[in-house]
């Protein structure tokens, strides 16, 4: 699932491309892309036809795209953006050949065609009314690490009070958003902490520092233009992030730490993988173990 980085990557590439262009057409492929749309297909084409896109916003995994109204005056409603695990953003002449997958086009008035393509549907679009500042779909979401006056202090009170364990807490978007299970592996890694630590075993220096940390990797993945694995992410422009390149843990199962040379291990984790260093990330003292690890010895 694209994290913040990668959302991000393509935020400032719809950004350059599609700010300030109005929206003169609409078409919807496939009604599932807009499933979440009160009053359907209809409505989402009613309600985006003719309006202008401003600058596009994001927190957490969340884009959205303000929206002028028809009459040109009014900013209120937005159009929401959820990813989800295959979800992408096109920014193509209206001509060219569909890509697969392509669920939702949006014809602009420059001649190009913003199109959301979506090979999982997972993902979706909606109008969000009133949702210029924050679209109330997303409110309940905690603020992400580049949001502003994020306070890595206060956030990381937040998790010690969780009474859960550190993988578990960095993956609570109701606590800070954007943080999904690539950045987290990688935020623990460097931070030394095995993902099953209690929370409550962090001092308060340390819990703001681990919150530093997630900052400073995901920063990092934004210069590559976020973490592609397979075709399953890329940017507006088609191409693929490259940081994937520099992970020191995720999907790196069976090679060596870069710091101290022992095999990474991969453990499932909530119907998903966690990828650590046994040596580096020491398992808690006083935690029960669970079932081996897949595909390494312990």
């Amino acid at each position: 699932m694209p994290e913040l980085p990668e959302v991000e990557t393509i935020r400032r590439g719809l950004a350059a491309l599609v700010s300030g262009r109005q929206v003169v057409g609409v078409t919807v492929l496939d009604d599932r892309a807009v499933r979440r749309q009160r009053g359907g297909p209809e409505a989402f084409i009613a309600s985006l036809s003719g309006c202008t896109l401003l600058e596009p916003r994001r927190r957490g995994k969340y884009l959205w795209f303000p929206l002028r109204g028809t009459d040109r005056s009014t900013v209120d409603d937005a159009l929401l953006c959820h990813l989800g695990m295959s979800g992408q953003f096109r920014v193509d002449d209206a001509g060219a050949p569909l890509e697969r997958h392509t669920r939702v086009m949006a014809d602009l008035d420059d001649g190009a065609q913003l199109r959301f393509l979506d090979q999982r549907l997972f993902g979706g679009l909606q109008i969000s009314p009133a949702g210029a500042d924050l679209p109330a779909e997303i409110a309940h979401i905690g603020p992400d690490p580049f949001s502003d006056g994020f306070d890595p202090r206060r956030a990381g009170a937040l998790l010690r009070a969780r009474r859960s364990t550190l993988k578990r807490s960095l993956l609570d978007q109701t606590l800070v958003s954007g943080i999904g299970n690539i950045y987290a592996d990688e935020t623990l890694w460097r931070a030394r902490r095995h993902p099953e630590t209690p929370t409550g075993r962090l001092r308060a220096a340390e819990a703001g520092a681990l919150y530093e940390t997630a900052r400073q990797v995901m920063a990092e993945a934004l210069v590559a233009g976020g973490t592609s694995f397979d075709s399953l992410y890329v940017r507006v422009n088609g191409e693929s992030g490259y940081f994937s390149r520099r992970l020191d843990v995720y999907g790196r199962a069976g090679q060596p730490c870069r710091r101290c040379g022992t095999p990474i291990t991969r453990m499932a984790f909530m119907n998903r993988s966690s990828h650590l260093c046994p040596h580096c990330q020491r398992w808690p003292r006083g935690v029960p173990r669970p079932p081996a690890p897949l595909g390494s010895p312990r």
